[in-house]
C-alpha cells in the first residue's frame, strides 16, 4: 500500500473509531487511536518531503476509485503527490499530531474527549484530502470538509451561546466565499471541459486574451475564473472582507485555534492559489487584485492586533496579517516565498497558540493579559517557548542567521520589491509597516504576560475583574496596561489562585515546535526560495520564477535591512510603553481616542455588516412572518379553511332538524332539480 494512502485515510478511520465507538472504547483509547494515526502519518510524511527536497522524486498519481461519470464530466478520485503536496503533508500531519498530543493535557478535564479527538482527526483528514486533490471537485470535497470540521470544533462547547454564534458565523461567512469558489469551478469546467487540475493548468496559457460573457458583460476569461476562485480563498484564508469569522473562532478550545490557524483551514486558500498558479499567471489583473487584497489584510489585522487584550485574539489577528503576507507574495509571483512563509508560519504560529494555551491553563482559563504579569518565573518552560515563537514571527536575524520568520518574511518583502510592479512596491511598503506593528504587538504580549509585577494575585478587585464584572470600554480607554496598579492592590488582598506549569503532554509539543520556529527557515530557505535549488524543488508543482528569485537576491541593501530596522523599532516601542513607561499607552489613548475606538471596533466591519446584511435580513424575515405567514398564508390558508368549514357546519346543521316533513321536502326539491336538469339536457 502506498504510504500516502495511509497518511490520508488513517485519520478518517481514527475519527470514525473515536466518534462512533468512543463511549465503548473509552477516552484513553480514543486519544491513543487518533493521536497515533496522526503521528504515524507525520513519520511517513517527512521522508516523502525529503525525497522531493533532494530533487530525485517525480510527481506521482495514486488512484483510489472511479468517482463520477456524468456526460462530459469525468472525475477519478486520485491522490496527487508532488513537491507542493509534500510540503502540505508535513505541515498538516506534524502540527496536527502535536495538537493531538497537546490536547491530552489541555482537554483532560473535558467529559467529551472522544468527540473532540474525533473532530480533530476529521479536520486533519479533510485538509489532507484537499492538498492531495487531483481535480477541482476533489479539492472542493476537502474544502467543504474543513469548513464542516471547523464548524464542529469552534462550536465544540455548544452549551455556550457565544461558541454557537461563532461557529455559525464561520460557517455562514465561508459559504459566501465557497459560493464564489464553486462558480469558479463551474466556469473552469465550462471553459476547459474538464476539472482535472493537470489538464487545466496545461491548457491555461492557450486561453490568454480570450473573453467570456458574464452578468451581461464581456470579460477576460482567465481573470474572471481566477477572481471567482480567489473569492473562495478569501473566505477560507480570512482575507479582508471575509475575515470577520476568524477572531470569533477563538471561542473554540485553544488546540482548535492552533490547528485552524497553523496547519489546516486558513492555509487552504494560499495552497489553492499556489496550486493553480499557472492559471493566475495568465491573468496579471487577477494577480494585482490578489496583491492588493493581501496587502490590505496584512495592515488591517496588524493595526487591530495592537489594541487587543485577549491573548488568543492578538495571535488570531496576527494570523490574519501573516496570511496577507502570503497572498501579496503570491500576487507578486513569488509563490515559493508564499509557501515558504506558510511552512515556517505553521511552526511558530502553532507554537504561539499552544503557548498561549499553556498560559491560559496556568492561569485557570483566564485569557485577559491585563491579569497576567511576572509569569516568566512561574511557568519558565512556557515562557521560553513563547519567546522562541515571538523571535520567529518578528523575524529576528542578521547576516543569514536567524529564526524562521527572518528567512520567510524577508523573502516575501524582497520578492514584492523585486517584482517591479506598482502593486508589488506598494505591498513592500505596507508589509514593512505591518512588520513593525507585528514586532510591537508580539513583544507587547510578551511584556504584559511575563514581565512586570504580577497582576494575578487573589484580591477581591482582581477576582471581580476576572469574572467580567467591569466596564469594558472604561478599562479599554486606559489600554488595560496601567495594570501594575492592580498588582499593587492585589498584594494587599487575600490569597488567590497561583499559576502553575503545564503537564508534559503540553510542554513536549511546545519543545518540538520551538525547534521548527528556530531552525525551519535556516534549514529549508534555499530549497523554497533559492534561484536554482528552488526551481529544482518546485518544478512541475507551482509556477516558480527563477528570474524573480534571482532579482529577490539582488535587491538593494536598504531593502534587505528594512525588515530588521522596523523589527527593532517595534521592540523599542513595546519596551518603552509596557516596561519603561507603563503609563504611556493610556496617554496615547487619551490623545487619540477616536483612533483607538476605531481599532477597538476592528474598523467597524462587524457593525457595517450588521447594518447592511443582518438588520435588513431580520426586517425582511419579520415582514414575511407577520404579513406573509400570519396575515396572508394563515389567514387564507389553514385559518381561512377552518373558518369556511365552521360556516358550512353551521349551515348544514340547520338542515338536520329531525322532522320527517323537512327531509321529505328536501327529497322533493332534489327530485325536481334532477328532473329539470334531465329535461334541459334533453332539449
Amino acid at each position: 500500500m502506498h504510504p500516502v494512502l495511509l497518511i490520508v485515510f488513517l485519520p478518517l478511520i481514527a475519527a470514525l473509531i473515536a466518534g462512533l465507538g468512543g463511549r465503548i472504547i473509552g477516552k484513553t483509547a480514543s486519544k491513543v487511536v487518533t493521536t497515533g494515526a496522526l503521528i504515524f502519518g507525520a513519520l511517513l510524511s517527512w521522508p516523502i518531503f525529503f525525497s522531493y527536497l533532494g530533487g530525485g522524486a517525480e510527481t506521482q498519481l495514486i488512484p483510489v476509485l472511479d468517482w463520477i461519470r456524468s456526460g462530459d464530466l469525468s472525475v477519478d478520485w486520485a491522490l496527487r503527490v508532488d513537491a507542493l503536496t509534500a510540503v502540505m503533508l508535513v505541515v498538516v500531519t506534524t502540527v496536527s499530531s502535536l495538537v493531538h498530543l497537546y490536547s491530552w493535557g489541555y482537554m483532560e478535564e473535558d467529559p467529551s474527549q472522544p468527540r473532540f479527538f474525533a473532530y480533530l482527526s476529521l479536520f486533519s483528514f479533510a485538509m489532507l484530502m484537499l492538498v492531495t486533490a487531483d481535480s477541482l471537485v476533489q479539492m472542493f470535497f476537502g474544502w467543504e470538509g474543513v469548513g464542516l470540521a471547523s464548524y464542529l470544533l469552534i462550536g465544540f462547547w455548544y452549551h455556550k451561546p457565544s461558541a454557537n454564534a461563532a461557529a455559525l458565523k464561520a460557517f455562514v461567512v465561508n459559504r459566501v466565499g465557497d459560493f464564489g469558489f464553486s462558480l469558479g469551478i463551474f466556469g473552469t469546467f465550462l471553459v476547459f471541459g474538464t476539472v482535472s487540475i493537470p489538464a487545466i493548468l496545461a491548457a491555461a496559457p492557450s486561453m490568454a486574451g480570450s473573453t467570456i460573457g458574464f452578468a451581461g458583460m464581456t470579460v477576460d476569461t482567465m481573470t474572471l475564473l481566477c477572481l471567482l476562485l480567489f473569492v473562495g480563498a478569501m473566505g477560507k484564508s480570512a482575507q479582508l472582507g471575509l475575515h470577520t469569522w476568524l477572531p470569533d473562532a477563538m471561542e473554540g478550545p485553544t488546540p482548535v485555534s492552533a490547528l485552524i490557524h497553523a496547519a489546516t483551514m486558513v492555509t487552504a486558500g494560499v495552497f489553492m492559489v499556489c496550486r493553480l498558479s499557472p492559471m493566475f499567471e495568465v491573468s496579471p489583473d487577477a494577480l494585482t487584485v490578489v496583491t492588493y487584497v493581501g496587502a490590505a489584510t496584512a495592515i488591517f489585522a496588524a493595526t487591530v492586533a495592537v489594541v487587543q487584550t485577549d491573548i488568543k485574539r492578538v495571535i488570531a489577528y496576527s494570523t490574519c496579517s501573516q496570511l496577507g503576507y502570503m497572498f501579496f507574495a503570491a500576487g507578486s509571483g513569488a509563490y515559493g516565498a508564499a509557501m515558504f512563509h506558510l511552512f515556517t508560519h505553521a511552526f511558530f504560529k502553532a507554537l504561539l497558540f499552544l503557548g498561549a494555551g499553556s498560559v491560559i491553563h496556568a492561569m485557570h482559563h483566564e485569557q485577559d493579559m491585563r491579569h497576567y504579569g511576572g509569569l516568566r518565573k512561574e511557568i519558565p518552560y512556557t515562557f521560553w517557548a513563547m519567546i522562541f515563537g515571538t523571535l520567529a514571527i518578528t523575524g529576528v536575524g542578521i547576516f543569514g542567521i536567524g529564526f524562521a520568520g527572518y528567512f520567510s518574511k524577508d523573502a516575501i518583502l524582497e520578492s514584492a520589491f523585486a517584482s517591479g510592479t506598482v502593486a508589488g512596491t506598494m505591498s513592500f511598503g505596507i508589509g514593512a509597516f505591518a512588520a513593525l506593528l507585528t514586532s510591537f504587538y508580539s513583544w507587547r504580549l510578551i511584556f504584559l504576560t511575563f514581565f512586570g509585577k504580577p497582576r494575578w494575585a487573589g484580591s477581591e478587585h482582581i477576582q471581580h475583574a476576572v469574572h467580567g464584572d467591569h466596564d469594558d470600554e472604561a478599562e479599554t480607554a486606559s489600554d488595560h496596561d496601567s495594570a501594575h496598579d492592580h498588582g499593587a492592590r492585589a498584594a494587599t488582598g487575600t490569597a488567590g489562585y497561583h499559576p502553575h506549569e503545564s503537564p508534559w503532554t503540553i510542554l513536549v509539543p511546545l519543545a518540538l515546535l520551538s525547534l521548527g520556529a528556530i531552525f525551519a527557515g535556516l534549514a529549508f530557505h534555499e530549497a523554497f526560495v533559492g534561484t536554482e535549488a528552488g526551481a529544482h524543488f518546485w518544478r512541475g508543482s507551482i509556477a516558480y520564477s527563477e528570474q524573480l528569485a534571482h532579482a529577490m537576491h539582488e535587491v538593494p541593501s536598504w531593502v534587505k535591512y528594512t525588515p530588521l530596522a522596523v523589527m527593532l523599532v517595534g521592540v523599542a516601542l513595546a519596551y518603552r510603553n509596557y516596561m519603561a513607561k507603563p503609563g504611556a499607552p493610556a496617554a496615547f489613548v487619551a490623545l487619540f481616542p477616536h483612533l483607538h475606538r476605531f481599532l477597538m471596533h476592528k474598523w467597524y466591519f462587524d457593525e457595517l455588516y450588521d447594518a447592511i446584511f443582518v438588520r435588513p435580513s431580520f426586517a425582511i424575515g419579520r415582514f414575511l412572518w407577520h404579513r406573509g405567514d400570519e396575515q396572508t398564508i394563515d389567514r387564507f390558508g389553514p385559518h381561512g379553511a377552518a373558518v369556511a368549514v365552521g360556516l358550512g357546519n353551521r349551515l348544514t346543521t340547520r338542515l338536520q332538524s329531525g322532522y320527517v316533513y323537512s327531509y321529505a321536502l328536501v327529497m322533493l326539491l332534489g327530485l325536481i332539480a334532477a328532473t329539470s336538469w334531465v329535461i334541459w339536457w334533453a332539449s
